[in-house]
């Protein structure tokens, strides 16, 4: 029976690893998610503004996050020298989204997706029920023109910066 358990276990883990979502090039989904600041986000009318980063984060309230909540909140004028729009989101209630969006004093809205259908169509869902940490970066032309795995919480800001400058994404007009 354990053994069993183990099994499933590496299994899930496995899946998670090699599991293939969006890839650069691929066309975004479009999505209509509901945003802490009460808005709806659709990605269409997002796009015809400029590019569009979504930061998936797994759960909000976790340490990591809130890592990551902070890092985006304090350095976020450095992601808006670009033309860009920028969000966190995750699979939590819109409640917990906004109540972890007001704790962290968040300058940019999180968005929910309680019932994980964009996390599944962005290929972030892990088998624990909850987003991987990766930022999707989506080009006005709807395309995928990166997408990172390896997010560090504690330098999200710079390194969507830094990302932004290397794919070329226009500054904004002083």
């Amino acid at each position: 029976m354990a053994r069993n358990r183990l099994v499933q276990a590496l299994s899930l883990a496995l899946a998670a690893i090699f599991a293939t979502g969006l890839t650069t090039g691929d066309k975004a989904p479009d999505f209509s998610l509901q945003g802490s600041d009460g808005k709806t986000y659709q990605l269409s009318e997002l796009l015809e503004e400029g590019a569009v980063v979504l930061a998936w984060y797994p759960k909000a309230f976790t340490k990591g996050c809130t890592i990551e909540c902070k890092s985006l909140t304090e350095k976020g004028h450095l992601i808006r020298e670009y033309a860009v729009t920028y969000f966190m989101v995750s699979v939590d209630p819109l409640e917990d989204v906004t109540k972890f969006a007001e704790s962290m004093s968040a300058d940019f809205p999180l968005l929910a997706d309680p019932d994980k259908s964009v996390a599944q169509e962005y290929g972030v869902m892990s088998p624990y029920g909850f987003s991987s940490r990766h930022n999707v970066y989506i080009g006005t032309d709807g395309n995928v023109l990166a997408v990172d795995t390896e997010v560090n919480p504690g330098t999200a800001a710079e390194d969507i910066a830094a990302r932004l400058g290397e794919l070329g994404i226009a500054k904004r007009e002083a």
